[in-house]
């Protein structure tokens, strides 16, 4: 197979790219790298909901009378730079443009660099005005709205058309030079992408899968990708990704990930496509607890010494991050470091200037995803490729749901200060009553009780007046604050997709359950130019397309496997049952069978089972039996080392078995090709535990899809199966052997789910 690239689809061709006559950029984007100075300061939080803005630009504008005019679209030129915008409110009459800006908390606690950045953003609409209605002089207001009083604070100054050119071309002349630097970057960065090589051979599947990445990419269109284990997903969706780029036919490419292995297989895949003088810009986007240095200090200059005078030295380190090309957790943190800035903001700041962006599923997902906010502001044309995408419905499931317990109301009424103790004892007595008179361990409601949301708001509003005093607040207060503001927000848009229920066994959780996520991801996928999800199991295609809430013309691709059938031998043994009440009948049956297959065969095998108590019975009778044969157990909790520990024990020559949780860390994302891995004893079928949340998420499944156990129990369970058997073999050279250790795996509706490649073999008793 020769190198090269995937043809280009005839209805797509790709786009010359030639130098713009002018630099364009918005007002807000502008501001934001002109205006902010002095200190990283983020006391003046939490801020208003996006439903709360707008909620209070509304309000604002009826207030105004006749002549007043909402959302002016603006625009101005300097030097080449065009300039674009709308202004939140202008009267013609008064002469008056207005900036609104909601809040919540003490206006006079709000940081200079958020007003300064507020009076630039108005300046610049108020130079644009003056030109286009050709006004000699204009007043200039700053609108404070207090979301939770609806009291307006109005700061107003008048200037001369003069004084605002003056300051429209000052801003203008700053931002120009970084953004032509900018503008040639992208072009040189456009012509090498065109211009780039598939450094291996393609194998005919992963051609195959690259040539439709490139397809809905240039077209606009989402893609389910189903490629087997060994197809080489990473380097094929990031290849035609970056093809897509060159073409024009997108802006910025967003990886994301479950876990942090993804991550780094993405980074080493994005060394090995791009020279190192194509020098595109790749960050890695890291949770805030990992990177920072003073987790005890507050995100301010008067607490942390990285937030002192941020802004001032941002330049240079943004500057020397972006030099580098490839800026991994690592780099990001040395530049941090030598310039003295928060590695955290640092890197929120290096996203407006990446091609390539690697982060987690919450960053784009989420309810507040820093990366959807950021490509939505910014305008741009995102192709988004989301790794081991089977995970996604339960990650998105856990976003969109919220809990209140009684532990952490008790802690937080005993440690909140005066002014909100009385809020929050309303609050806990109204969720006591509630709890108090449910009968049974668990129950489940129709909607959240109005007295609850009702207390909830109160008890909100109270804490949000103290918004920017929240970070001296005690830790279980400050928790129950943001775990209220999840729980209101998620009330608020309630109905079939979600589940409410009190858990009450002694101290009671109310819960929102999110059981369909496709509501909330909908928008998501409708403003994204083209999103890839991908993953070695992705079937049945119906299951995703009704759970994530893509739209039904998304493309399906199932990729051909690259491995023969010859390479894994996959035994289904039948006359062992795993199931809850089978378990001390099935632990000689399936330790007798491991050490047969050890003792045939020696090497490096796994043993996968349902949870940590069945492992440590295996384990318990493999050390009966068969001392000889080393084994290690996975525990709960282990840490980034002791899993680190755990996988080192594969080595080549090595001889032992390890025992993990099927679904857990080991089940997936693992990398042991060769002599590493030889084979996989699966002791389960992966099924869910069967309790009462799983039965409730049964029977809405089949109220809504008339599929519950198939969609509940039946599919993740076999996904986890599949997973954990594709850890066996990972190269065209590998064999190795599978059991499948359950009665069930002979079942009709079972097989049908597994991989068409392998060829089942039962074995004999």
């Amino acid at each position: 197979m020769s190198t090269g690239n995937p043809p280009t689809p005839p209805s797509a061709p790709p786009i010359s790219v030639t130098a713009s006559a002018n630099l364009s950029v918005a007002v807000r984007v502008l501001c934001q790298f002109t205006a902010k100075r002095g200190d990283l300061d983020l006391r003046f939080t939490p801020a208003p909901s996006a439903r709360e803005g707008i909620a209070g630009h509304i309000v604002v504008a009826n207030r105004r009378g006749r002549d007043y005019q909402t959302e002016v679209t603006l625009e101005g030129t300097h030097d080449g730079l065009q300039v674009r915008g709308r202004a939140d409110g202008y009267d013609s009459k008064t002469r008056r443009v207005d900036e609104c800006k909601t809040y919540r908390g003490d206006l006079a606690r709000m940081p200079d660099n958020h007003r300064a950045l507020h009076w630039a953003q108005a300046k610049m609409y108020g130079a644009m005005l003056c030109r286009k209605h050709e006004l000699r002089e204009l007043r200039v207001a700053l609108v404070y709205f207090d979301v939770d009083t609806e009291h307006e604070t109005v700061v107003a100054e008048d200037y001369s058309a003069e004084e605002l050119q003056a300051f429209f071309a000052e801003n203008c002349a700053r931002y120009a030079t970084w953004g032509r630097a900018e503008l040639e970057h992208r072009q040189a960065r456009d012509r090498a992408l065109l211009a780039l090589s598939f450094p291996y051979d393609f194998y005919p599947a992963q051609r195959q899968l690259a040539e439709t990445v490139y397809r809905v990419a240039a077209l606009g269109e989402h893609l389910l990708a189903q490629a087997p284990t060994g197809v080489g997903k990473t380097l094929g969706t990031l290849f035609p990704m970056l093809k897509a780029m060159g073409a024009q036919k997108i802006d910025r490419i967003f990886y994301l990930t479950a876990k942090t292995t993804g991550r780094q297989l993405a980074l080493d895949a994005l060394k090995a496509l791009t020279p190192p003088d194509l020098k595109l810009r790749v960050l890695e986007i890291t949770a805030r607890e990992k990177v920072c240095k003073y987790p005890d200090s507050a995100c301010h200059g008067d607490s942390c010494p990285l937030a002192k005078k941020f802004y001032d030295r941002l330049p240079g380190a943004r500057s020397a991050a972006l030099y580098r090309g490839i800026m991994t957790q690592k780099v990001i943190g040395s530049v941090a470091t030598e310039h003295g800035v928060c590695p955290y903001f640092l890197s929120q700041e290096l996203a407006r200037w990446s091609d390539v962006i690697i982060g987690d599923y919450n960053y784009y997902f989420d309810q507040s995803a820093f990366l959807y906010g950021l490509a939505q502001e910014q305008g741009w044309r995102v192709g988004v490729l989301v790794d081991e995408a089977h995970n996604l419905i339960e990650r998105a499931r856990r976003m969109y749901s919220a809990a209140i317990d009684a532990e952490t109301l008790r802690r937080a009424r005993k440690e909140s200060p005066p002014l909100l103790r009385s809020a929050i004892q309303r609050l806990s007595t109204q969720f006591q009553r509630i709890a108090d008179a449910q009968q049974a361990a668990y129950e489940i409601y129709d909607v959240p009780p109005k007295s609850l949301l009702k207390a909830l708001d109160t008890y909100i509003s109270q804490q949000s007046a103290l918004a920017d005093q929240a970070v001296l607040f005690p830790e279980h207060v400050q928790k129950l604050f943001f775990d209220a503001l999840a729980f209101n927000g998620l009330a608020e848009e309630f109905a079939e997709h979600s589940l409410f229920d009190i858990a009450h066994p002694e101290h009671a959780t109310f819960t929102i359950r999110n059981v369909v996520p496709g509501p909330f991801l909908k928008l998501r996928f409708a403003h994204t130019a083209c999103v890839v999800l991908f993953s070695a199991t992705l079937s049945p295609r119906e299951f995703y397309l009704d759970l994530l809430g893509l739209p039904d013309t998304t493309r399906w691709l199932d990729v051909e496997s690259p491995f023969s059938a010859d390479q894994l031998d996959v035994q289904l043994v039948r006359h062992i049952s795993t199931r809850y009440q089978h378990r001390d009948d099935s632990i000689a049956p399936m330790v007798e069978l491991i050490v047969q297959q050890f003792e045939r065969l020696p090497g490096n095998y796994l043993v996968f089972a349902s949870s940590f108590d069945y492992l440590a019975r295996i384990a318990e009778e493999l050390d009966r039996v068969a001392p000889h044969i080393p084994n290690r157990l996975q525990v709960r909790n282990m840490s980034e080392t002791e899993r680190k520990q755990f996988l080192d024990g594969f080595a080549p020559d090595g001889r032992s078995l390890a025992l993990a949780v099927l679904g857990g860390a080991f089940g997936e994302g693992i990398d042991l090709p060769g002599e590493r891995m030889i084979g996989a004893f699966i002791a389960t079928l992966g099924l869910p535990q069967l309790n009462d949340v799983s039965e409730q998420m049964r029977l809405r499944m089949d109220q809504l899809f008339d599929a519950g156990y198939a969609y509940t129990y039946l599919y993740p369970g076999l996904q986890k199966v599949i997973q954990a058997a594709g850890r066996v073999i990972r190269t065209r050279n590998d064999r190795g052997i599978v059991y499948l250790i359950d009665d069930r795996f002979g079942r009709r509706e079972v097989r049908k789910l597994l991989p068409k490649w392998w060829k089942l073999k039962t074995r004999a008793v």
